[in-house]
């Protein structure tokens, strides 16, 4: 407790010495936008028609489930009873933002993008039912649920579902991560949340994250398997990913302007943050390493005729940036908001443990995590299409 207090400037109240939310609940937005920016990725090509991402279409889809299944996880181990959690489900409170969580969650992942992945995926996994022998057969064929019809017509109803349920996925995945930044926003008591612009600045960044991410790993996974990297493709999706980001970058500048322009009473408590507290994380982090950097970058491709091999270079340390800066975001928004006193006039510091529930070394585990998920999606489904296997002769491929 002396440790705490010696980090304490100034008058704080007793139960805001201690930070409430911890690493895990920065996590939790952070993964969750990586859900809501691959799925949008994915629907540049089923509903937009942007042919050039195809290459990335189903490792974005595999990619946002990989992360949807671990996006609770931080929640329910900062819970003391986390398995209180399943209250939500069963009395249900409509007014409740945290609880209407659990809906939007379960209707995402069972509904839109499980439903739409095994569409996409139905027919290679007949094929691969057919084909397999003994525990992986028996895998397959539960994942086929009984359906072995791979007809053409069979197979263009599942590409019209999968399109439909793309359409309804855009909107689920905006409520699902623009729900956070609602949370966060509706907060009257703390100004640092307090703002509309909230709910809209998270989805724009969890946008831009899954962007990043999905080209990162398509890059990467590419060379490890000593495939070509598709130039369009990659250009198009930092394109794309430029755009998001100066929007992005945009609306938080806006609503730093109104801050300064309106200067209430906490605005010279805020300001001391930005140049004491979280100047590193903020200003050196989040807006000129996470952001100007990057966009910079970017948009240097853009202007300049560059060969192929720079602009990959470039595509890797923007999007390692931008990641970086995003992070930082979530990290200046959920901890740098608890830093200071509803009486502005005391400031605390946050010191991270490391082998506790909520210390560094679970955060660790919870990033890798949904990499291993998509390790073993990968190894399923591959997402490759020239390693589907070759439709055979068989049965069950009449109507």
């Amino acid at each position: 407790m002396e440790q705490i207090l010696a980090g304490v400037e100034g008058f704080m109240y007793p139960n805001e010495v201690e930070l409430q939310w911890s690493i895990l609940i920065v996590l939790y937005p952070f993964i969750t936008g990586l859900v809501a920016g691959a799925f949008i990725l994915a629907s540049l090509e089923r509903v937009f028609n942007v042919e050039a991402v195809k290459p990335t279409y189903r490792l974005a889809l595999l990619t946002a489930l990989a992360f949807l299944l671990v996006a609770p996880l931080p929640l329910q181990l900062h819970l003391g009873h986390p398995e209180r959690s399943l209250e939500m489900y069963l009395t249900p409170h409509l007014t409740s933002a945290m609880a209407m969580f659990g809906f939007v969650y379960l209707w995402y992942l069972m509904v839109v993008l499980v439903l739409e992945i095994w569409l996409d995926y139905r027919k290679e996994i007949v094929l691969m039912a057919r084909k397999s022998t003994g525990a992986t057969k028996l895998l397959y064929r539960v994942m086929s649920l009984g359906v072995d019809n791979i007809s053409e017509e069979s197979l263009r109803i599942d590409h019209k579902l999968g399109t439909f349920l793309t359409i309804v996925g855009i909107p689920s995945a905006f409520l699902l991560h623009g729900y956070v930044g609602f949370i966060f926003g509706s907060i009257k008591a703390n100004p640092w949340w307090s703002t509309p612009l909230m709910p809209i600045v998270f989805l724009f960044s969890a946008i831009v994250s899954g962007i990043a991410t999905v080209m990162l790993m398509y890059m990467a996974i590419t060379v490890v398997r000593g495939g070509k990297i598709d130039m369009p493709c990659v250009d198009t999706i930092a394109r794309y990913l430029m755009y998001a980001f100066i929007v992005d970058f945009s609306l938080e500048m806006l609503d730093l302007i109104h801050r300064v322009y309106e200067a209430d009473e906490s605005f010279k408590s805020l300001d001391f943050m930005v140049h004491t507290r979280l100047y590193t994380s903020q200003v050196i982090l989040q807006i000129v390493i996470g952001t100007i950097i990057p966009i910079g970058l970017l948009a240097m491709t853009q202007l300049i005729k560059l060969t192929d091999g720079a602009r990959k270079g470039i595509y890797s340390v923007a999007g390692c940036l931008t990641l970086i800066g995003i992070f930082s975001m979530r990290w200046n928004v959920v901890i740098g908001g608890q830093l200071f006193s509803k009486s502005f006039l005391g400031y605390t510091t946050y010191k991270m443990a490391f082998a506790t529930k909520e210390g560094l070394l679970p955060a660790l585990v919870l990033m890798v995590l949904p990499f291993v998920i998509l390790w073993v999606l990968v190894k399923l489904l591959p997402p490759w299409e020239e390693e589907a296997p070759a439709l055979s002769d068989g049965p069950g491929d009449g109507i």
